[in-house]
């Protein structure tokens, strides 16, 4: 049994969907705040050298992992300049700071709107089924990684599930898919497994050791937004605002994992 009674109260809560035409955008937005000194000097620190927008993203991805420490925050408007300032942040918020970072560095980012089933998260909170809300939104970010050098033009958006894909060869799921129990959040696990949200994983993981294919806890599809900001504009956040305000100060500073 899962919770609405921490959900946002919203009539026709899953209407206006993004679509697949959506551009994205290079520029910052409250949460996305480019132009704060804080995310200047990460993206300083995480540094430009070489490569191509793969390579800087990927850079970045491993940087965010060991700077920035994995809790069970709620809060999803947080701007990137605060998850910076504390040094910590849940996946999503992890997952803006890269959004942030590939902005600095002019590629394109949006987010693919999810709706994930809570029981999704249940090995994580095994005592506690009750208080984990039914639904999950998600922001799942997309980059605009321009094409080969001969034809620039001919780009693509990437999905952060695919940003590590042809890193360690055709197979990554020797260990495993991801299970989200244990110290490995989402985040981290984008860089050893596949996270497929669509049902398309070519290799599948071995069944003892967790899925690649996560399409099973996939609710609804949401389409694609300009930025996370605008998904929580038109569809709210997980938790209504009287449970973010209780729970955050708890499981904001609560490692993941632990």
């Amino acid at each position: 049994m899962v919770s609405t009674l921490l959900m946002p109260r919203r009539r026709n809560r899953w209407a206006g969907a993004g679509h697949a035409g959506v551009s994205g955008g290079t520029g910052p937005t409250r949460i996305l705040d480019l132009e704060h000194p804080r995310v200047r000097a990460a993206v300083d620190r995480i540094g430009a050298e070489g490569g191509d927008a793969v390579a800087a993203l990927r850079r970045a991805h491993r940087w965010i992992a060991v700077e920035v420490r994995p809790v069970y925050s709620v809060e999803e408007n947080r701007p990137v300049s605060e998850v910076l300032r504390t040094g910590r942040g849940s996946c999503s918020q992890r997952m803006a700071v890269l959004e942030a970072v590939a902005r600095s560095r002019g590629v394109p980012t949006r987010v693919r709107g999810l709706v994930v089933d809570g029981r999704f998260w249940y090995p994580r909170f095994p005592r506690l089924h009750r208080l984990v809300p039914r639904h999950v939104v998600l922001a799942w970010p997309e980059f605009r990684v321009p094409g080969p050098v001969d034809d620039p033009a001919a780009g693509r958006w990437l999905p952060v599930s695919e940003l590590f894909a042809d890193a360690a060869g055709p197979d990554r799921s020797g260990g495993g898919g991801f299970t989200n129990a244990g110290p490995e959040t989402l985040f981290e696990a984008l860089s050893r497994t596949a996270v497929d949200w669509d049902g398309t994983t070519a290799t599948a993981c071995p069944a003892t050791a967790g899925s690649c294919d996560l399409s099973a806890h996939l609710l609804r599809d949401l389409g694609h937004f300009d930025s996370r900001d605008a998904l929580f504009a038109r569809h709210g956040q997980t938790l209504c605002a009287p449970a973010r305000l209780l729970a955050e100060p708890v499981l904001g500073r609560h490692a993941a994992g632990v």
